[in-house]
């Protein structure tokens, strides 16, 4: 992967009012050479469109991930989805984005959703597309390069058509939403989050929170990347503690610990010494420690935990976290906030925490660690898993 920038994807739905079930799906993959994105807005609202959509999305990831050629591709999905009688529409679209890691190319491939947006240093530079018809389907196909503060974005057909007949004529259209995402640029385009919830809650308002459709938008906005590292246990070998604790101050980015053996060895490591901050402190956790250099310090087994068991209730939805100050807290939103994770796992067995049961050469923090790791590695995140 291009180390020099980060690909950061994001998107919100808005069910159509009084449906639980959204009729648009998203759903994105990260491999080491390429990202591929698909947005699908499924025929009408509820269950039969949200089945038709995640239909959709599924057999467009799963076949591209396989790098079968497009045409077969589009002629797969085209030949498969029906077309509703009544008005000869299909019964679902869609929008893919791929981009290549290596040369930053993006190709996008769009049938019957709204074109997409590009914003290149804040301003909107309209792509023409190329047509092409494959079994009797219009499909239009862009091209371009991305490079570092450009925005890719994709939408469906419930936010072209916000505010239809209410607060709109017309609906918002296309043009209104490529002023309205240039001066988000202005002030508020530091990641994909921010950038899709201003048009997201503009949305809400033009349906005067009265969702008229089913609303999605993905996007993806180029950026540095955000590295952390978590260094937790002591090394296997105490004559490498000094060797590990300098890998963690030279790494180039956020720096973690998580346990107390671990924290004292960095802090000898730097002839300093670890000030607790007791207000952090809780019936259930240890407070968090503060050391010159390092962003967080925290106790080990129990913190990580319980960071795990938040990062699975908020659903990786970093605004859905606890609003209280405590190690676990902080420790998930440093995971959340972080493009990729690299875990330096000390194997030194602490008696207090190990299972009898377990053979000495499995800790309990070596399982914890690797539960975590498959859950962040689910979830999109790039993970680099060493243990000393």
């Amino acid at each position: 992967m291009n180390e020099d920038n980060f690909f950061d994807i994001y998107h919100h739905s808005l069910n159509k009012h009084k449906e639980e079930l959204c009729g648009d799906k998203v759903k994105f993959t990260k491999g080491e050479s390429k990202s591929t994105i698909v947005l699908s807005d499924g025929l009408g609202s509820g269950v039969k469109a949200n089945i038709l959509a995640t239909l959709t999305t599924e057999m467009l990831i799963t076949m591209l991930d396989a790098d079968l050629p497009l045409k077969e591709v589009i002629e797969t999905i085209a030949g498969t989805l029906p077309r509703c009688q009544m008005r000869n529409i299909a019964y679902a679209t869609f929008t893919i984005i791929t981009i290549n890691h290596h040369d930053n190319k993006f190709e996008v491939i769009n049938f019957d959703n709204p074109p997409i947006f590009l914003l290149k240093k804040g301003r909107i530079e309209k792509l023409i597309p190329t047509t092409e018809v494959i079994l009797d389907k219009k499909i239009n196909y862009y091209q371009g390069i991305l490079e570092r503060g450009d925005f890719l974005g994709a939408i469906s057909d419930g936010i072209l058509y916000a505010g239809l007949g209410n607060t709109m004529n017309f609906g918002w259209g296309w043009d209104n939403i490529a002023k309205f995402l240039e001066s988000v640029f202005l002030t508020k385009a530091s990641n994909s989050r921010k950038i899709i919830e201003q048009v997201v809650q503009e949305t809400k308002k033009l349906y005067c929170n009265h969702i008229g459709d089913d609303a999605t938008f993905v996007g993806v906005y180029v950026r540095k990347p955000k590295p952390l590292m978590i260094f937790t246990g002591p090394p296997l070998d105490p004559s490498k503690d000094e060797d590990y604790a300098e890998q963690l101050l030279s790494f180039a980015g956020r720096k973690i610990i998580c346990g107390g053996t671990t924290g004292n060895i960095v802090a000898n490591y730097m002839a300093e010494t670890i000030d607790i901050d007791i207000a952090t402190m809780t019936k259930e956790l240890p407070p968090i420690g503060k050391l010159k250099e390092i962003d967080l310090v925290t106790e080990g087994i129990l913190t990580i935990s319980k960071a795990k068991e938040l990062l699975n209730r908020c659903q990786f939805d970093v605004s859905r976290l606890p609003t209280v100050r405590n190690s676990a807290v902080l420790l998930a939103k440093e995971i959340l906030e972080a493009d990729s994770i690299y875990f330096l796992v000390g194997q030194q067995i602490n008696e207090f925490y190990q299972n009898p049961l377990l053979p000495k050469n499995i800790s309990i923090r070596r399982s914890l660690i690797e539960e975590l790791v498959q859950l962040l590695r689910e979830n999109q995140k790039k993970v680099i898993l060493e243990y000393c």
